[in-house]
C-alpha cells in the first residue's frame, strides 16, 4: 500500500546472518555536533531530489498516522520507525549487554536490509554530511567505495572482504532515516534483488520522530512489539543464569571442592561475534 502525503513540512525529506557483524563499526558517526560536516568533490555532483512526490515514502508519522492503523498487520512497529517486511524475511534483534534492543534487521533470501532513524536539524543535507564521513571510514578500512545516483539522490555502494553493502540515506523534517543492505559479492550492485528489496523498503518506512530534543545525529530510539520483547527478556535470563551457573561451576572447581553440574540451560537465541544475542522469527 502507498501512502499520500498530506502535507510538506519543509525538508526534502540464503539466511543473511553471516553479514551480520561487517558494517557494524559504520553505525556510528564520527561527529556528533556536526550538523553540515564537508562534501568531498565526488559528491557534488549528486543532487537530491527538489521534493518527493506525495506517494513516495519515506514518510512523516503525522502526515499518515491516520491510515496507519488499517495497514498494521503489513508492517512492523519499531517505535522510531515503522517498516514493511520483505515477503519471506526474517526479523532479528540485536541486543546490548544490557539486554537492550539495539539494533533490528531484515534478513532476506538475497541479503540483510537494516533501517534506522536519526535526529537532524530542519534543514536538509545531514545524509550529504554523513554519507561523506561513512565513505573515509569504509575507505580507510579497505574497502571499495563508489558513490552512485538513486532514487533520493546519492548512495553508497562499497565493496568490503567479508560482504558488498548499499547505504541510502533520506533527509527528513527533524530526522534523517537511513538504510544498510548487506549481501555477498554482487549482491549491493545495481539492479540487483537486495538493492529492489532495500528500496521498496525505503519507499514504505513511515519515521516517528517524536517532539523530544535530540543532538543532531542522535540515533532514535528502537522499541520492540511487547511479544517479541517479552521473548527477548527471557532468552536474556536464560542467559544470565547458564552464565552464573558456569561460574559456580569454576569456583567450585577453583575450591577443590566437586565439581559443579548445572542443569542443561534451554536453547538460546544466536549470539553474534560481539556477544548480542539474536532472536529471529520468521514473518511471512
Amino acid at each position: 500500500m502507498v501512502f499520500r502525503r498530506k502535507k510538506n513540512k519543509g525538508g526534502d525529506r540464503d539466511d543473511a546472518s553471516q553479514y551480520d557483524d561487517e558494517y557494524t563499526e559504520y553505525d556510528e558517526y564520527a561527529d556528533a555536533d556536526d550538523e553540515t560536516g564537508y562534501a568531498a568533490d565526488e559528491f557534488e555532483e549528486f543532487d537530491e531530489p527538489a521534493a518527493r512526490g506525495p506517494e513516495t515514502g519515506p514518510y512523516d508519522y503525522e502526515d499518515v498516522a491516520d491510515r496507519l492503523e488499517s495497514i498494521a498487520e503489513q508492517r512492523l512497529d519499531l517505535g522510531s520507525v515503522i517498516v514493511p517486511v520483505p515477503p519471506g524475511g526474517q526479523l532479528q534483534v540485536e541486543m546490548t549487554p544490557e539486554g537492550a534492543p539495539q539494533a533490528v534487521h531484515l534478513a532476506t533470501q538475497h541479503g540483510r536490509i537494516t533501517v534506522a532513524a536519526y535526529a537532524a536539524p530542519k534543514t536538509s543535507g545531514q545524509w550529504r554530511s554523513v554519507a561523506a564521513d561513512l565513505a573515509e571510514t569504509l575507505r580507510k578500512d579497505g574497502a571499495q567505495v563508489s558513490v552512485v545516483q538513486g532514487p533520493w539522490g546519492r548512495e553508497l555502494h562499497a565493496v568490503t572482504q567479508g560482504a558488498d553493502l548499499r547505504f541510502i540515506g533520506v533527509d527528513g523534517y527533524r530526522w534523517m532515516v537511513r538504510l544498510v543492505a548487506a549481501g555477498p559479492t554482487g549482491a549491493a550492485d545495481e539492479n540487483t534483488p537486495l538493492v529492489a528489496a532495500a528500496r521498496a523498503v525505503m519507499s514504505e518506512t513511515v519515521v516517528r520522530r517524536g517532539d523530544e530534543p535530540l543532538p543532531v545525529r542522535e540515533p532514535l530510539p528502537v522499541v520492540l512489539p511487547q511479544e517479541l520483547a517479552d521473548q527477548l527478556a527471557a532468552a536474556h535470563q536464560q542467559q544470565l543464569a547458564a552464565q552464573q551457573q558456569a561460574m559456580q561451576a569454576q569456583m567450585a572447581a577453583m575450591q577443590g571442592g566437586p565439581a559443579f553440574q548445572p542443569e542443561q540451560a534451554p536453547t538460546e537465541p544466536r549470539r553474534g561475534a560481539e556477544g548480542s544475542a539474536m532472536q529471529q522469527l520468521g514473518l511471512n
